[in-house]
């Protein structure tokens, strides 16, 4: 069925879900009306509709968030599932490791999309959520897919904007073909400071059973002396995930959770500073 101006009624419903965000997830039904350009009586009747048969819900002050029938469904069907499942144990016993953050992106676009994160209370500060995104040349995970991705989108970011976080964001095309570089010929990315000050990311590639980088693992860490020892932790992981989805890898490992006996990333950090 499509309206009078040629779009079809899907296509608003998926304007209307598009309106959601990781940051705002509860929105008005003004504030949607806004956000899509549709009219507010029109937005009204497909809230309701939706309503109904749950893939939106209402809180008591009338505000409308994504609801559980449309995740229950897009669970059930997404392509990333036996990802996610092959990575969530290896994930928690990083996250036993370094106690920050933990996680899992892939590409998608021109960005890096969060699949999973795994985090602690006090843990440094993160940008990061799940179902939320970043800029490839900013992010560890991106660094690590904008490497290994194809080169027509390497050189859609380099000839792009780059949006500079920090003094130490790699916002230059120059400066930016040289990390990828090192990424590439080093096996993981290493970046300290380059979203916030405070934090480091660290991401290893993941393969498929072709040896091709399907996704990025990732930690988040406090931006500071010793923060290197985490690096093994990281690649040992990613590798583990790339065996549980059948890749063919150069390298073989021992369960990430056997690896790493330290309980937490300050614990494993004083040590190394103390050898």
């Amino acid at each position: 069925m499509r309206t009078q101006n040629g779009e079809s009624v899907l296509a608003r419903v998926v304007r209307i879900f598009e309106a959601f965000t990781p940051e705002e997830s509860a929105l008005t039904v003004s504030e949607i009306s806004r956000r899509t350009g549709l009219h507010v009586a029109t937005v009204s009747r497909l809230v309701a509709e939706l309503v109904s048969y749950g893939f939106l819900t209402r809180d008591a002050d009338r505000r409308v968030r994504i609801g559980t029938r449309l995740w229950e469904l897009a669970t059930r069907a997404s392509p990333t599932l036996s990802l996610r499942n092959a990575a969530m144990p290896f994930m928690e016993g990083v996250h036993d490791v370094v106690g920050h953050h933990v996680q899992l992106g892939v590409l998608d676009g021109d960005e890096v999309l969060f699949l999973e994160r795994l985090t602690a209370p006090g843990a440094v500060v993160n940008y990061t959520r799940i179902a939320g995104r970043l800029p490839l040349h900013a992010s560890s995970s991106g660094l690590v897919l904008l490497a290994h991705g194809p080169a027509d989108l390497r050189g859609r970011v380099l000839d792009g904007s780059l949006h500079r976080y920090t003094p130490d964001t790699p916002a230059t095309a120059t400066r930016l073909r040289a990390v990828l570089a090192e990424v590439r010929r080093q096996g993981y990315a290493y970046c300290p400071g380059y979203v916030h000050p405070d934090a480091l990311g660290i991401a290893a590639p993941v393969r498929d059973t072709r040896g091709e980088v399907v996704a990025a693992l990732a930690v988040i860490v406090p931006n500071e002396a010793g923060a290197s020892s985490v690096v093994p932790v990281v690649r040992t992981a990613a590798r583990g995930v790339s065996r549980a989805l059948g890749a063919r890898t150069s390298q073989v490992g021992t369960r990430v959770t056997r690896v790493m006996a330290p309980r937490s990333f300050e614990t494993r950090r004083n040590s190394s500073l103390s050898d």
